[in-house]
């Protein structure tokens, strides 16, 4: 019997945003572990679930798990904002009923230390799809101190990225997570919350993953698509992908896109997908925090299709 690893975040939240949907298909586009597309189908008895992830591991792991489902669960092995355009190809859209995203990195990868996410590992490694070409040790090892300061600063949003960048070049090369992790440890913000070196990995595993450039291409790909009726609903881990989530949702409930300094409207005026839920992200109770730590930086949104 299979050992159920980690409880997905936000699990209540998601099942009450899909709780009315009562046929077609949700579409989870990072199924990981399987947990919040196993919930799904236990809460909603006649929809089906599509499922997207481009690590194997994860693949393997959920397919067990998922296998009681029968015919009612589909998973599918690549990047979501590539997979969903095939999904659209084969399903009738008015039959996609909800598209489920969790960002970012799975607790399957950060627990297995050979993975090289943990600044515990023993290797640089940080791919989400182990056949990918780039991998944390080209970034660290490989990559320019001018590469290296952009890299830290986008997607790390660190202050000393020239100081930081420049310890890196002058000590490479570096073989594992936790010999840079140790090394930089004292040019790292402190916090009580997260470890010193959560930034630093976080900005390498962004770049490595071209995580922001997932996230807007599945977002591009779900305006062009213009789902009749739909919840999307997008689980963020931190301000940069929930900054672009808010602007994005924001947009799409917008009828006229012509710049503000317009005279008068060039567009067709009818660009409007729907509405956002709220206004404001939903995240963690205290109860998940007790539960579940990893929930704490969790912020999901909600956008409903209506066209």
């Amino acid at each position: 019997m299979q050992s159920i690893p980690h409880i997905p975040v936000l699990y209540k939240e998601v099942i009450q945003v899909f709780k009315e949907i009562d046929n077609g298909y949700i579409i989870d586009c990072t199924m990981g572990y399987g947990g919040h597309s196993s919930m799904i189908l236990e809460a909603n008895k006649n929809i089906k679930i599509i499922a997207i992830d481009q690590d194997q591991t994860a693949i393997e792991f959920s397919k067990k798990r998922l296998e009681k489902y029968g015919d009612r669960i589909s998973i599918r092995k690549g990047k979501f904002s590539k997979i969903i355009k095939n999904i659209l190809e084969e399903v009738d859209i008015s039959k996609i009923k909800g598209i489920l995203a969790d960002i970012g990195v799975s607790s399957l990868q950060l627990d297995q230390k050979t993975r090289g996410f943990s600044y515990e590992s023993d290797n640089l490694d940080m791919r989400m799809d182990k056949g990918a070409s780039l991998s944390a040790y080209k970034v660290v090892n490989e990559y320019s101190q001018k590469k290296l300061e952009t890299v830290l600063l986008e997607y790390g949003e660190l202050r000393n990225y020239k100081k930081i960048a420049l310890k890196i070049v002058e000590n490479r090369p570096f073989i594992s997570a936790r010999e840079l992790s140790e090394t930089l440890k004292s040019d790292m913000p402190h916090g009580k919350k997260i470890h010193p070196a959560t930034l630093l990995m976080q900005a390498i595993r962004i770049e490595v993953n071209d995580e922001l450039g997932e996230l807007r291409s599945l977002l591009k790909s779900l305006q062009e698509a213009r789902f009749p009726d739909a919840k999307i609903a997008i689980i963020s881990f931190h301000s940069l992908e929930d900054r672009i989530v808010k602007q994005t949702f924001t947009k799409w409930t917008k009828s006229c896109t012509c710049p503000e300094e317009a005279f008068r409207c060039e567009c067709t005026n009818d660009n409007q997908l729907g509405k956002s839920m709220s206004k404001k992200p939903i995240m963690a109770t205290e109860d998940e925090l007790k539960e579940n730590v990893r929930s704490r930086s969790a912020k999901m949104r909600v956008f409903a299709m209506d066209i």
